[in-house]
């Protein structure tokens, strides 16, 4: 393998067609932000195209660096760049799955035309992924259906996350007639393959049994309006992230399987994995998305109008975590029309006007809004009420109010200390309003 070699990031091309690992891990893209400089070189060719390497990548993207450290392999083909890289994501790093390694072997198998190459390749396949030729026989013998049970596991994806019909159809290469008859089944019947029956495929089913199963593990029914956690869940880290149990409460409370939820202040992408674990659609997006999931979150900015999923009707909740004004601010941007950077008066209004502009637009659907009040970073430690400003400028019915209070534990000696001086309270409470729009 060469010396290794520094070049700027934005050279790096990366081919998804060419690439094994089906996901990234959003955590594993974090943890190697932390530290670049002990990260090893990716791997590219000579067309400085990515051959191993798309956590270190992301993580540099996500840190905005401006150069990476690279080896270059030379590849004479597609399908050599496409073996070298399952070669090196089989044996190091984060493993693939057996699903990865099953739809990686069925695309370069079919990439092959002849047989007696074909044969040859089915020898390193089973080498490269450590799996046994019986095992890829059975991958293989049936590669026709297996393209397209993946590519029905893809428009399925593609739905829940509220693409058009059109949309589905070009990413995944099937004729929009061919779309539409599997959408229309996907409703009432979203079994979508042989690996939709495997335990790493959260589709089961039929739309009964979805209903059954749902929210039947690792949670806790709500019984009252107080939500209040010790710890906070793990998952993505981002400075915006609320709590995903208190999202997980909403669904259970105010969504089916496969209605539409809106999240138009995405943060680090926790909507996204809730929704495909509890079969809610979603459609979520973020005025600054993400590195590591800008390919999942829409960017939009809310102050230009809101999020507009493919069919209103659909929607059943729009949940609202905005920026906390003065806490979140210079946070994500230093522009004055990020909410958390505006005055207060212009705050209100664009917050409101938020909400009223969802509620003109939903039907037999409920808005969600969760935020706190400002009290340490407002000016003179102005208890701020959010919730009380919200109330009185939405003017639309209350379904209920929950409280989501904050441990003790969140204010450091300094608060403490003021607080005492001032003979004032701290404030650990932090509230969710629901709107109920018929």
């Amino acid at each position: 393998m060469a010396e290794p070699q520094s070049i700027a990031v934005d050279q790096v091309v990366f081919r998804d067609d060419l690439y094994p690992r089906i996901e990234h891990s959003v955590v594993t893209v974090q943890k190697y932000a932390e530290d670049l400089d002990v990260l090893p070189p990716i791997e590219i060719n000579q067309n400085r195209e990515l051959i191993d390497g798309k956590h270190r990548l992301l993580a540099h993207q996500k840190n905005k660096a401006e150069t990476i450290r690279v080896v270059v392999t030379q590849t004479k083909s597609d399908a050599e760049l496409l073996e070298l890289a399952i070669a090196r994501n089989a044996t190091h790093g984060l493993q693939l799955s057996t699903g990865d390694k099953k739809k990686m072997a069925t695309r370069l198998y079919n990439a092959t035309i002849d047989r007696k190459e074909r044969l040859a390749l089915k020898g390193r396949l089973a080498a490269i992924l450590s799996v046994t030729p019986a095992m890829l026989d059975s991958w293989l013998s049936r590669s026709e259906k297996d393209m397209k049970d993946a590519a029905k596991d893809e428009a399925f994806a593609l739905w829940l996350s509220c693409h058009t019909q059109d949309e589905i159809a070009e990413a995944v290469g099937w004729p929009r007639k061919t779309i539409m008859d599997w959408l229309g089944s996907f409703g009432e019947n979203p079994e979508i393959g042989e690996s939709a029956k495997t335990s790493e495929s959260p589709i089961t089913l039929t739309r009964e049994q979805v209903a059954a199963s749902e929210h039947a593990t690792d949670f806790t029914v709500p019984i009252y309006n107080v939500w209040k956690q010790q710890e906070k869940t793990s998952g993505s880290s981002h400075f915006g992230n609320s709590e995903v149990r208190w999202l997980d409460n909403l669904l259970y409370l105010y969504t089916q399987p496969f209605d539409v939820v809106l999240d138009p202040f995405a943060g680090g992408g926790s909507t996204i994995d809730l929704c495909r674990k509890r079969f809610r659609r979603y459609m979520v997006s973020d005025r600054a998305p993400i590195v590591e999931r800008e390919t999942q979150i829409r960017k939009h900015d809310l102050t230009t109008g809101p999020l507009k999923p493919p069919q209103w009707k659909d929607v059943k909740l729009v949940y609202l975590d905005p920026p906390y004004w003065k806490q979140a601010e210079n946070q994500y941007s230093t522009d004055a029309t990020d909410l958390a950077n505006m005055p207060l008066d212009q705050f209100n209004a664009a917050l409101a006007g938020i909400i009223t502009g969802y509620a003109k637009k939903v039907s037999d659907a409920y808005i969600a809004l969760i935020i706190q009040p400002t009290q340490w970073k407002a000016p003179e430690r102005q208890f701020t009420d959010h919730v009380g400003d919200m109330l009185r400028l939405v003017g639309l019915p209350v379904d209920m109010r929950y409280s989501a209070p904050y441990e003790p534990q969140q204010c450091n000696a300094q608060m403490v200390e003021w607080a005492k001086a001032q003979k004032r309270c701290l404030v650990l409470t932090r509230e969710l309003i629901i709107w109920r729009v018929k």
